[in-house]
């Protein structure tokens, strides 16, 4: 369940110059630097996730105090929208941060590290990729006992088809009308997977749970009270299994088809801190392009690559993300979705 972690007062002050509205934040914390400068960081990132980045960039910059912020991806994007005045932008819905650097919403930003970005990973110096994550399902093994392991979305159907007494209100979705990142994943999968629709209506009739977070639905699997869980990031699901201690979570990577997701930062048009947000940037730009897997929790971009041939590869920055954020073309999409899912 989401936090609703500062009172409304703290919550307009973060808000500096812009028209007082709520923003429901879900994690918050402060590292003091020795300075007086702060980096104001909005983002999705869980904060246990991005906690050794912040730790090494206080490395390279002890001076600067970073103040970082989790929200949803929905409320990230309305945040920037009405102009909270944050230094730097992190989303996991690749789609909605495209849009804000489309619309005038970031502030354009070039340095040798952000160069050194492969084309697919950047666009007009006002959007940077810094990691490639894919979605992938997890399971609750013990739900599967006797049963074949689905590799792909047709196997998946069929063992959920078949067998409703053991997955009924036992399968985790993103509920799509507020995940930035389940709208983003549900509408690249439309494009790309006949399998797609068939999927939701399958789950729809099994009565599924439906979440705004990959952990959250992780965390139901690994306790039991899910038996899968959908497209959920690979990078939060890697980090669950190794604390596992009950031997009961998977993870499948189906075979036929898989959402990558670009995790994207911007420094919004609204940024004071310019100096320590690109210096940041160049940090995870660095990390991004590191050719081995090392400590770090997020993956780089060198582990995915484009494989778009193979159906794994990433998720394009450019205008095509923004073709289902139409108001028309979103209401149909979101129509279709109900339809299929609350069937109950």
């Amino acid at each position: 369940m989401r936090i609703l972690g500062l009172a409304l007062g703290v919550i307009c002050g973060i808000v500096q110059g812009a028209a007082a509205f709520a923003i429901e934040i879900e994690d918050h914390r402060h590292y003091a630097g020795t300075g007086e400068r702060v980096l104001r960081i909005v983002s999705t990132t869980d904060l246990n996730v991005f906690e050794p980045y912040v730790t090494a960039f206080q490395g390279l910059r002890p001076d600067v105090s970073v103040d970082y912020t989790v929200v949803s991806s929905s409320e990230l994007h309305r945040a920037m929208r009405a102009g909270a005045a944050f230094d730097l932008a992190m989303s996991s819905a690749m789609d909605l941060q495209f849009q804000l650097a489309n619309d005038g919403f970031s502030r354009p930003y070039r340095s040798a590290a952000t160069e050194a970005l492969p084309d697919w990973a950047r666009w007009r110096d006002l959007i940077f990729a810094f990691t490639t994550e894919p979605a992938v399902v997890v399971i609750n093994s013990a739900r599967f006992e006797g049963l074949e392991l689905p590799a792909t979305r047709q196997e998946l159907i069929a063992v959920l088809r078949d067998n409703p007494e053991r997955f009924s209100g036992a399968v985790g979705t993103y509920d799509v009308r507020d995940s930035g990142l389940g709208y983003l994943f549900a509408t690249q999968e439309d494009r790309s997977s006949d399998a797609y629709w068939r999927l939701n209506e399958v789950m729809g009739r099994l009565g599924p749970r439906l979440y705004c977070c990959s952990s959250q639905m992780i965390d139901d699997v690994a306790q039991g009270r899910l038996a899968v869980a959908y497209n959920v990031l690979g990078s939060y699901a890697d980090d669950r299994l190794a604390e596992d201690r009950s031997g009961r979570m998977q993870i499948l990577r189906m075979q036929d088809f898989s959402n990558v997701m670009l995790r994207t930062v911007i420094v919004p048009a609204t940024a004071e801190e310019i100096d320590a947000a690109g210096a940041m940037i160049d940090m995870l730009a660095g990390l991004g392009l590191r050719s081995q897997a090392g400590d770090w929790p997020l993956p780089a971009l060198s582990q995915t690559g484009p494989r778009e041939s193979s159906g794994f590869g990433p998720i394009r920055l450019g205008p095509g993300l923004m073709a289902y954020l139409d108001p028309l073309n979103r209401r149909a999409f979101l129509s279709e979705w109900e339809n299929a899912m609350e069937q109950r």
